[in-house]
């Protein structure tokens, strides 16, 4: 039995090839903790090996095995989608539709996913289970508006408590409409000159969800005030580009501050120079 090459096979941007084994390490960002087997994946050689991997604190170590188990595939007659010519030149009329096939589990940042069979990226076919573990997650409770001097201004009333259909959105718009902010003058990196209309808001979270909501009192809440920032037209280097600018976010703030030193923080950080 074959197995898998890893000359065709690259895990990150830090992969190690020692023989039959691939060693990668992640110092920052995704690190999951996760033992699959997956088949291989070829369309033309169903029978290509198999790799095992074992991820862990940042450490991924993947090895090539035995064709143990093969990927999924299916015979598909494309039928009429193929004229006589594409037939007279592969010799056949169908083709193979291949799915590599996964078994084990990852985890990463309260997210579990079990892989039980194929994957085909389609969640209607593929044999996959996944979940946010209650026990794990943040939920949010609270937004709430604050005046120019950082006075409560007004608190959204929370979704759970609204069945639908009774949420006026209107009402909500006007009332963020009304919200006491500022409006400042300033010049982008190319000098354009454009206004920007700020407003504050607060959000909450508290720890756990479901059941496991009583974690909460274990816990600090976790609170974050933003700026809102609209901007009267398209900012940022990429404005023009086909990626194009921004015109308006949100942006964190800093304890202690309010619309103005909020805002040229903002500018000093971006180019801009606040009037």
């Amino acid at each position: 039995m074959g197995y898998s090459t890893h000359a065709r096979y690259r895990w990150g941007d830090n992969d190690r090839y020692l023989g039959p084994f691939i060693y990668a390490r992640n110092r920052r960002g995704w690190r999951p903790l996760a033992v699959v087997l997956m088949s291989g994946d070829e369309e033309e050689d169903h029978r290509a090996g198999c790799k095992f991997r074992l991820s862990a604190f940042g450490h991924t170590l993947i090895t090539a095995l035995p064709a143990i188990i093969r990927p999924w595939r299916r015979k598909v007659y494309p039928g009429a989608a193929w004229d006589a010519a594409t037939i007279a030149r592969l010799g056949r009329d169908w083709y193979w539709d291949t799915k590599p096939r996964e078994y084990g589990f990852s985890y990463a940042d309260g997210f579990l996913q079990v892989y039980l069979g194929r994957q085909t990226d389609d969640s209607s076919t593929e044999q996959r289970w996944s979940k946010f573990l209650p026990w794990t997650q943040w939920r949010h409770v609270r937004r709430s508006l604050y005046g120019l001097s950082g006075e409560h201004y007004w608190t959204e009333p929370s979704y759970v408590r609204h069945r639908l259909g009774e949420y006026d959105w209107d009402q909500r718009e006007a009332i963020e409409d009304a919200c006491p902010s500022q409006t400042f003058a300033f010049k982008d990196f190319d000098g354009e000159a454009l206004t920007v209309r700020t407003h504050i808001e607060e959000r909450e979270w508290r720890f756990g969800e479901g059941w496991f909501k009583w974690l909460s009192v274990f816990r600090r809440h976790r609170v974050r005030r933003y700026l809102d920032v609209h901007f009267s037209g398209e900012t940022g280097k990429r404005k023009g580009s086909w990626k194009g600018g921004t015109i308006g976010h949100s942006i964190e703030m800093l304890p202690g501050e309010l619309h103005e030193a909020a805002f040229r923080r903002y500018c000093a950080e971006h180019e801009m120079r606040c009037e």
